[in-house]
């Protein structure tokens, strides 16, 4: 499962210390394991970060295809495909830049901002900058967003032709059949296949480790000597790459929704827990829908909402909501209020308008679009590769079969959909790396700050406490009973005012501080 941040306002959906080890030569196949950590690595990012801090980043207007206003200015950084070969084929990364709107004298540079993914884009984040929860920062920084490698403009993965990808009416069934099993095996191995032939020796390069290297050489190319950075999401983990690889170049960081970075649990555990957090989470929409009963006619207890979703996803096996939505599409879209409260009205109305025999309201809210085909794509291609990449997957499917199994008996809401998603890990034939051991020493990095919701379902707790555990300066903020991915900039002013207390100041909370959660989202 992607674990892309709803991020706050933005919209509903939306290493001093290195280790030095051999990377093991690509012709060794799917079981070699890089760990490209080396001499040549720490000197072609240094030379690459040096080159850019000379040239800068030569900003003007945006493309029109960026739909951005005439107030954020685009341009693009050099980057090397390959670290250890700084000379060879580089790529260049799209930038936005919205200047701070604050005095000069209360100028601290450069915010640097991912969403997560993999495969997410953070180009329209200097647009954050006319919101009023971001109004005090955007007087002090200049808001910065990008597309990382691969994403978007910024040397577009593919692994299939877009037209093809999300086919509609899809099915997800809780507890598939071994005929429904095979069917996804052949597609993980054509998906993974499609991505090595369309991209080539280049595909290994898509990685954690490089996103965090070429972090470093937008912070040069932006003239800083040192990174204020905001990640979410997945962006939390490549900047706790980062963080352990540069740690001399932090300034101030923010990990909001914090990936488990146990090398252990990346990424083939981490995303068994999630699929175990989004069935809680799944529980709670259900008690809050059934509450709402007067509203919604679902069900007054939580077992009659989810009676009253299967009769859907059974009618909708029957025949597709618009000929186009089938159960898979109606799954999908109630998987979006496990990531952000504000997708729990418009989940409730789509459902009970569809189980009283309107369709619009759920065509509207589930139904795929042909025109964001390529983009959707693009955004897998490129999660696929950078997780398949990272670290090992278990190769064998006995082992998928088994472990998924048992995990929907008790987890069956999005445990199989997300399985079928990664599966295409187990049968990559690019060499894996080794996760990183992220960690640092209290001296070593300056204090950072990461936020996290208690009922966090894409990136759940657990987390958020391993990362505290590995960087002794850090500070956690927790939103209490919640469970929105992605909280600062969102309504939550306790959280939001330690956001800014230490972006403006560097003044962290106690090592670990606690808001109470938002209120719970209105039935209408």
């Amino acid at each position: 499962m992607r674990t892309a941040a709803l991020y706050g306002t933005v919209g509903s959906l939306i290493l001093t210390g290195l280790t030095v080890l051999t990377p093991a030569p690509a012709a060794q196949g799917a079981g070699a394991l890089l760990s490209p950590d080396g001499p040549a690595e720490a000197r072609g990012v240094a030379l690459a970060a040096e080159r850019a801090a000379e040239r800068g980043i030569a900003f003007g207007a945006c493309p029109a295809t960026e739909n951005l206003p005439r107030t954020v200015e685009c341009g693009t950084v050099s980057v090397p495909v390959d670290y250890a070969r700084p000379n060879g084929r580089h790529i260049a990364l799209t930038v936005s830049r919205g200047h701070a709107t604050g005095p000069r004298s209360a100028h601290q540079g450069a915010l640097v901002f991912n969403p997560g993914g993999p495969g997410g884009s953070g180009m329209i984040f200097p647009l954050l900058a006319g919101l009023p929860q971001w109004q005090r920062l955007a007087e002090a920084y200049d808001f910065v967003g990008y597309a990382p490698r691969g994403v978007a403009r910024s040397a577009p993965l593919s692994c299939m032709d877009p037209a093809a990808f999300n086919q509609a009416p899809g099915d997800a069934p809780e507890q598939p059949t071994a005929a429904y099993k095979k069917q996804h095996i052949a597609k993980a191995k054509a998906y993974a296949q499609g991505c090595r032939t369309r991209n080539g020796a280049d595909l290994q390069y898509f990685t954690s480790r490089n996103n965090a290297r070429d972090l470093d050489v937008l912070r040069a190319a932006l003239g800083e000597q040192r990174l204020n950075y905001l990640g979410a999401s997945y962006g939390t983990y490549f900047g706790a790459v980062y963080a352990t690889l540069f740690p001399g170049h932090v300034r101030r960081m923010v990990f909001d929704s914090v990936v488990n970075p146990d090398p252990r649990h990346v990424w083939y555990r981490n995303n068994l827990d999630q699929s175990a957090a989004f069935e809680r989470r799944w529980t709670d929409w259900r008690r809050w829908a059934a509450r709402h009963d007067a509203v919604y006619h679902l069900g007054r207890t939580e077992r009659r909402v989810l009676a009253s979703y299967r009769k859907a996803m059974e009618q909708l096996r029957r025949r597709a909501a618009g000929g186009r939505v089938g159960p898979g599409q109606l799954q999908s879209a109630l998987v979006r209020a496990g990531y952000t409260d504000s997708a729990w009205a418009p989940g409730a109305r789509a459902l009970a308008a569809y189980l009283r025999g309107d369709d619009g309201p759920l065509v509207a809210l589930a139904g795929p679009s042909a025109s964001g085909a390529p983009a959707a794509e693009n955004s897998n291609a490129v999660y696929t590769a950078v997780e398949c990449n990272d670290a090992t997957w278990p190769h064998s499917w006995h082992q998928w079969d088994r472990d998924n199994t048992r995990l929907a008996r008790k987890a069956p809401f999005e445990t199989w959909a997300n399985a079928f998603m990664n599966l295409p890990c187990a049968y990559w034939t690019t060499p894996r790396q080794q996760p990183l051991d992220v960690r640092a020493a209290r001296k070593a990095l300056p204090p950072v700050l990461l936020l996290a919701a208690e009922r966090d379902a894409a990136t759940p707790y657990a987390g958020a406490l391993e990362l505290l555990r590995r960087l002794p300066s850090a500070a956690l903020v927790t939103e209490r009973n919640a469970g929105t991915h992605g909280i600062g900039g969102g309504p939550n002013a306790c959280a939001n005012g330690h956001l800014d207390k230490y972006l403006l100041t560097g003044a962290l909370p106690a090592r670990r501080t606690a808001c109470a959660g938002r209120p719970e989202p209105r039935a209408s």
